[in-house]
């Protein structure tokens, strides 16, 4: 039997991705679902609503099409039920928020990623030899909050399990360091009726998280206290949840924060961590491991793991029981318990 000649469709796929990557990002930031979601429109309106030169509008919205962001019918243009459901602004389901920091940040901070891989320093808005990754976002509030809002959408199918899988029933108050907006903590008080929660992060964040549980009707029964993981204690509640904060940071500060959640807990509480975890044989979750390659551009010394090292890292602080669950995607929790 003759072996089929190696063909080169996949690295061309690969090396040329950025084309439909920046093709959908630009769609994105010029909100083409959010109008569509209005309307199907047809190539002139859609084109003069937004602002597409004649040159352009037509490759642009076919190449949409045949990307699979758009359908088309009868010369009339029209999101496809994914791209209307998280990609139109006015739904609360909109993902679109890590779509446009990749847009605004990511894609020009990729650029230097041969950099990045030779020299080991992050190439981010403060550039090589940074050593707080977070000091030009947080002093920035529309970036702080557009990072925020990005965080929300990169983990809203994680939170939305975390929420559902979890037994909530068995605790009754819950803390989340590095929260975001909220969203982890809003899904879950949202499911469970009974719980009261604190977000816990830098003092900047206290007005967009606070805003963001009084749209969800939260603000009873979810508080924010201002303070530094580094600097301070945990809040001491039944359960400590990170998510996406782990991989910020080098592993001295991962098992520090990790002993800190250790301390701050009483005896029978949990400590939820969810990250892009990389499967143990590093060759499977690709989003994992790139994922890890973000944290190399991002950050001083920030870097993804598999569940086994997690949790290796809370066996050590001295948490008894450890397990790890997959969510949704790429991501899946480590759970421990003290």
């Amino acid at each position: 039997m003759t072996t089929p000649a190696p063909q080169p469709d996949h690295i061309l796929q690969t090396g040329l991705a950025f084309w439909a990557s920046k093709t959908l990002l630009s769609a994105v930031e010029m909100e083409v679902f959010t109008e569509l979601a209005k309307r199907p429109e047809n190539l002139e309106t859609l084109a003069g609503r937004l602002g597409l030169h004649p040159r352009s509008a037509h490759d642009f919205l076919d190449a949409l099409v045949a990307l699979g962001f758009l359908q088309r019918e009868a010369g009339f243009y029209l999101n496809t039920p994914a791209t209307d459901l998280y990609l139109d602004k006015h739904k609360p389901s909109y993902i679109g928020g890590i779509l446009e920091m990749a847009n605004r940040r990511l894609y020009p901070h990729w650029s230097k990623l041969t950099t990045a891989l030779r020299t080991g320093q992050p190439q981010g808005e403060a550039g090589p030899g940074a050593t707080d990754t977070f000091a030009a976002l947080y002093a920035d509030p529309d970036r702080l909050k557009g990072f925020l809002r990005a965080m929300t959408g990169v983990s809203r199918g994680a939170n939305m399990a975390i929420a559902a899988k979890f037994p909530w029933d068995q605790y009754q108050t819950v803390a989340d360091a590095g929260p975001a907006q909220g969203d982890l903590l809003a899904q879950v008080a949202l499911k469970n009726q009974h719980l009261s929660g604190i977000g816990f992060d830098l003092p900047e964040v206290g007005p967009i998280f606070e805003e963001y549980m009084a749209e969800h009707g939260l603000s009873d029964r979810v508080q924010f206290k201002g303070g530094s993981f580094f600097a301070d204690p945990l809040p001491s509640t039944d359960v400590i949840m990170m998510g996406h904060i782990l991989h910020d940071w080098n592993l001295e500060e991962k098992r520090m924060l990790i002993g800190k959640a250790h301390a701050a807990l009483p005896k029978g509480g949990a400590l939820l961590v969810y990250d892009a975890m990389i499967d143990d044989d590093r060759s499977k979750n690709a989003f994992g491991l790139l994922m890890s390659l973000n944290m190399l551009i991002e950050t001083p010394g920030g870097f993804d793991y598999t569940g086994s090292d997690c949790m290796a890292w809370m066996k050590d602080a001295g948490f008894r029981e450890t397990r790890i669950e997959h969510l949704v995607g790429p991501d899946s929790m480590v759970v421990a318990v003290k």
